[in-house]
């Protein structure tokens, strides 16, 4: 879930072409150099993408190559009820006032995402994938999270909900802490939903920070077996713009 660079495929590898929605080869195939790469292939229609998330695999590629799908080991993930807060990073937002809100801003949030990073070239949110998670958002499946100063768009985040799983995609961040912020209230909220798993895909040290831990393939495929099948409340994704509140699980 956090800015990364597309995908360099310096060497040719011996992947399964995927040509179904449902022709997915088992996870346990997937390479170890590079991690996860599973399948190449098929298309980015909203029943292949969501076939591939209950199974815990996501699409990464870059402009030029075929769609990639990955189901990297280890996997970062967390239950939104564990996530972590620091005293500091608490009194970091205070001062900041920032306020969230869901799908108020999808495509400005995917945009922010896709912009190009000074320490990385190019995006892997090509154009193809921009317009399948709008899709997506359109179909009540992708949503967004927003933080604002103000009337400027602060930080962001956007994903894919499956039940009572939810799959951070990326985050961008033009204000410091914005995305912790962001991360933090969303955590809260899908606690309060009803959610049990926050899939962040590759583990680093500032989503350990928030709570993130990082766990094997198969640990993850369990939990994931087991949210998708929760149904979340009807209140989710309705909420308006509010501030977050930081008063539990602080140090």
């Amino acid at each position: 879930m956090e800015p990364r660079s597309a995908p360099k495929m310096q060497r040719v590898y011996w992947v399964r072409q995927c040509r179904l929605a449902e022709a997915f080869p088992a996870t346990a195939d997937a390479l170890e150099d590079p991690n996860g790469l599973l399948a190449i292939g098929g298309d980015l229609s909203t029943t292949m993408l969501c076939n591939a998330y209950k199974r815990g695999i996501f699409p990464w590629y870059s402009d030029g190559q075929p769609i990639l799908w990955w189901a990297p080991d280890p996997r970062c993930a967390l239950n939104p009820s564990q996530r972590h807060a620091s005293r500091s990073l608490r009194r970091a937002i205070r001062r900041e006032s920032f306020e969230i809100s869901f799908d108020m801003a999808f495509e400005s949030v995917v945009d922010s995402c896709r912009a190009p990073r000074r320490d990385q070239s190019g995006t892997w949110i090509t154009d193809e994938m921009r317009e399948a998670y709008l899709s997506l958002h359109r179909n009540n499946i992708a949503h967004s999270i927003e933080c604002w100063r103000g009337s400027e768009l602060a930080g962001g985040l956007y994903g894919v909900s499956v039940g009572g799983a939810f799959f951070g995609e990326s985050m961008f961040s033009n204000v410091s802490n914005a995305s912790k912020a962001t991360f933090v209230a969303l955590c809260d909220k899908l606690s309060a939903w009803g959610y049990t798993l926050f899939d962040c895909q590759i583990p680093t040290s500032h989503l350990e920070s928030l709570g993130a831990e990082t766990m094997t393939r198969r640990d993850f495929e369990t939990r994931l077996a087991a949210a998708i099948q929760q149904t979340p409340s009807a209140r989710a994704w309705t909420d308006e713009r509010f501030r977050p509140q930081l008063d539990k699980n602080i140090d």
